[in-house]
């Protein structure tokens, strides 16, 4: 197991904690986040790193979860954030999904007003958690990508690292952390992934979560290349001529028609690229023709020109409300 010198060295080597920007360090008290305070604290100083803790009090730890990350930046001589988040019983939608928006959404607001850059604790563990769930629940190339080590102002210092690495760096530090017991619920799809498909896997083969990540690393090196090709084509317009799109192979047809309708929607619309057949079959028809192609995105075909726009969300009731 890494030291935590190996730990910090490892972190340093990424780059990603350096620069002049502060850092904001989101943290739930878990030990991935608690290691990444720490690790952060030891690279930046204390003075340069900002903590984030949102409590949803959804459980009923949830307050002891706040004392003790208070706790812990009061220890390591750093500033806390806290914000606090409800959600309206029986609202629809995935709560681990409105969870997530809530606390992104505020880290991003924070660290664009203090200039900083925001880490999270996701590590190599997650990393594969995450490329079977994708695959399981998305179709497409970018399902198995994974997470990427930075986007924007957004940083993962830790997905060179595993868990079981951040809990021995906390316990030789003698940093204490809290656990989600809803982490581990089968009422959950990430804790069946972990339990099951992951299980499943180490029995196949003793190195599938590092066959995982290695290929993970190998598609996101050749999307740059597939990326180029979608740039070439579509030249920094937002649109395509259907009779062009026509005749591309098919592969670059898909990856067009995906672009286009994340550009459009600022989203991930995978299942744009299913839809080729019926964009180009409306195009035959002539006139002006839209299609809902999944997400927020709707193809606009007119005059034998192809662009995508983004579909405003329909509002959203809370479950049992009769209407």
């Amino acid at each position: 197991m890494m030291s935590v010198a190996e730990v910090r060295e490892r972190v340093r080597a990424g780059g990603l904690l350096s620069g002049g920007s502060a850092v904001l360090a989101m943290l739930s008290g878990g030990r991935d986040s608690v290691c990444l305070l720490d690790v952060a604290v030891a690279l930046r100083g204390a003075g340069q790193v900002l903590a984030l803790h949102v409590n949803y009090g959804l459980r009923a730890d949830a307050q002891a979860d706040e004392r003790h990350c208070r706790e812990l930046c009061e220890c390591l001589g750093v500033q806390i954030e806290v914000r606090r988040a409800s959600r309206v019983q029986g609202a629809a939608g995935n709560l681990h999904a409105w969870a997530r928006e809530v606390r992104y959404a505020a880290a991003i607001a924070l660290a664009e007003d203090r200039d900083a850059i925001v880490a999270t604790g996701h590590t190599a563990t997650d990393q594969v958690e995450t490329i079977l769930y994708r695959l399981a629940a998305s179709p497409g190339r970018r399902a198995l990508l994974g997470m990427p080590a930075s986007e924007g102002r957004l940083v993962r210092p830790l997905l060179g690292l595993t868990r079981d690495a951040t809990g021995a760096y906390c316990l030789e530090r003698s940093l204490a952390w809290r656990e989600d017991a809803s982490n581990d619920s089968e009422a959950y799809a990430r804790a069946r992934v972990r339990h099951g498909l992951l299980a499943a896997l180490d029995a196949v083969h003793p190195a599938a979560r590092a066959n995982v990540l290695r290929t993970a690393e190998l598609l996101r090196e050749e999307t740059e290349v597939l990326e180029g090709l979608v740039d070439g084509v579509l030249d920094g317009r937002s649109g395509i001529e259907t009779e062009r799109l026509r005749g591309l192979p098919a592969a670059l047809r898909r990856l067009v028609l995906i672009r286009l309708a994340e550009d459009a929607t600022g989203a991930f619309v995978p299942q744009a690229g299913e839809r080729v057949e019926e964009i180009l079959a409306l195009a035959e028809r002539g006139g002006r023709a839209e299609l809902h192609i999944g997400g927020l995105a709707a193809a606009v075909v007119e005059n034998g020109k192809l662009h995508m726009v983004r579909i405003e969300p329909r509002e959203q009731r809370p479950e049992g409300s009769g209407q």
